[in-house]
């Protein structure tokens, strides 16, 4: 390598989110130098910071001679600005390219392989194709336990871990999600922590969903907290309701996920160990996991929810957490509001004790939070059920979520989305169905979860009765066209809601 691979960085303002992108010309001469062709995988030096980088081919005018252009990320990782020099070199060989080919052609890995896979997924020398790929091989059940082991355990030492000095349980919960509007997080944390419980709550964005935890609690609070500030939180409070991609715990299931969204796939494997090594990079020992069964859910019936409770307690057993399925009704959606906001309107109203509350939100929340307490105390469900009911009815539940929001940074105001519109039922019937994938889409089209204030809120459940121009749900947006675009989607999904006539 020599000064001749030297180049001027230009700030193209191109955001390309996680992937580094670079921009060069054809005839520039390091490229004729070094043979790189459009899409080649390249080393972008700066002092001692590095990261590899896809090459985009631009017209000669685009950038003077000498030049180099880098997205936004590129930038950031790299740490220079527009005016800096950086070197270019070809990019190391991935050996555990070999092992992604291995898998893809129908062999088991081992615990280094998988190691060696997720090391460079999260030092970002993959591709988002790559990723990609590794996600699409892992999906559809081609995991077996001792793989899905080995890939938990690779995703738990790639990060940072949380320590709790003094503290012998620490105690968590999740939902595997695709059920609309099932926010019970906040509620649990707020319920089980006053009960005395120590819940540092990290939760992630929506894969596949309109809203996933992190982007509802953001609406109300900061989530971006370092590992001290966590700490901190926790030890004033016994609870945070965090986003943990901010603290680089397992940091590849953050990239993976990415992807995972781009690809609307959230295969059996990965699921279960983005979940588990996020708890135990968390420091958690004893967690609930929610697994909602229904047609139209992420889990269709009974077999695969028993299939997926069986791997979750095994791999948790292998990794010394403590884990208790809870196998729950997916048959709609819960709650009123799907979309950040919305559905921070539907736990607020829980906490707030208010008569507008949804109810089945309430249970579910009170139901959950007693399958927690009696993990901890090993006591009957029902008088843990009762605990929890009087902490949500006394208003101490309310109290303790405000005190970690303060913790947090202040409880914020929710915004209120610029655009709404309401769909009617065109006739007297009975509502028999409601499509839960169908519905998540339709609010993500709106704009959800990127667009906090958008979503939707529903106004009629399996089992109503609606007559001509009764309201189905009101649809929120940020602008005309991503209404009018969920809308259309709407007109021609009639299925979403099932409605017989009577």
């Amino acid at each position: 390598m020599t000064n001749s691979n030297r180049l001027t960085v230009v700030d193209m303002g191109i955001n390309t989110h996680q992937e580094p992108v670079i921009y060069m010309r054809e005839d520039c001469h390091v490229c004729r130098a070094e043979g790189f062709t459009a899409s080649s995988r390249v080393e972008v030096r700066a002092g001692e910071m590095a990261v590899i980088a896809t090459l985009n081919i631009v017209d000669n005018p685009v950038l003077p001679q000498g030049r180099i252009g880098l997205s936004k990320v590129a930038l950031l990782r790299l740490g220079v600005k527009a005016g800096d020099a950086v070197t270019i070199v070809h990019a190391p060989v991935l050996t555990s390219l070999s092992v992604l080919r291995k898998k893809i052609f129908g062999h088991g890995l081992s615990q280094a392989e998988f190691s060696d896979v997720v090391a460079d997924i999260s030092e970002h020398r993959y591709s988002d194709i790559e990723i990609a790929s590794f996600l699409t091989v892992c999906a559809g059940n081609r995991l077996n336990l001792d793989e899905i082991i080995s890939l938990t355990r690779a995703m738990v030492a790639c990060g940072q871990r949380l320590q709790w000095p003094g503290r012998d349980r620490i105690f968590d919960k999740h939902c595997i999600g695709g059920l609309p509007g099932n926010r019970t997080t906040p509620l649990v944390v707020a319920i089980a922590s006053v009960a005395g419980l120590v819940m540092p709550k990290t939760s992630s964005r929506a894969i596949t969903s309109p809203a996933g935890t992190a982007d509802t609690m953001e609406t109300l609070t900061r989530v971006d907290l370092s590992l001290a500030e966590i700490q901190k939180v926790v030890a004033d409070t016994g609870a945070c309701l965090v986003w943990g991609g901010a603290v680089n715990l397992s940091p590849a299931d953050d990239l993976m996920i990415r992807i995972e969204r781009a690809l609307d796939l959230d295969g059996e494997g990965q699921l279960i160990a983005s979940v588990l090594s996020k708890k135990i990079a968390a420091g958690s020992t004893h967690a609930i996991i929610d697994i909602p069964v229904g047609p139209t859910a992420k889990v269709r019936d009974r077999p695969q929810a028993d299939r997926l409770s069986s791997l979750f307690t095994e791999v948790g057993a292998a990794l010394g957490i403590h884990i208790r399925c809870l196998v729950t009704d997916g048959s709609q959606p819960v709650g009123e509001g799907i979309g950040p906001v919305q559905e921070a309107r539907d736990f607020l109203a829980v906490l707030r004790g208010e008569a507008r509350a949804p109810l089945d939100l309430r249970d579910r929340a009170l139901f959950l939070t007693a399958h927690l307490l009696d993990l901890a105390d090993n006591s009957s469900l029902e008088a843990c059920h009762e605990k929890a009911r009087e902490i949500l009815d006394s208003g101490q539940a309310w109290e303790q979520f405000q005190r970690i929001c303060r913790a947090q940074g202040g409880l914020r105001t929710l915004p209120e989305a610029r655009f709404q519109h309401t769909e009617k039922a065109a006739c007297e019937a009975i509502v028999i169905d409601i499509d839960n994938r169908q519905l998540s889409r339709l609010a993500k089209l709106a704009g959800a979860p990127f667009n906090p204030a958008a979503g939707l809120r529903l106004h009629a459940r399996i089992g109503d009765v609606v007559t001509r121009d009764t309201p189905l749900f009101t649809l929120y947006s940020e602008s005309n066209g991503e209404r009018d675009y969920a809308l259309d989607y709407y007109q021609n999904h009639a299925s979403i809601f099932t409605l017989e006539l009577r």
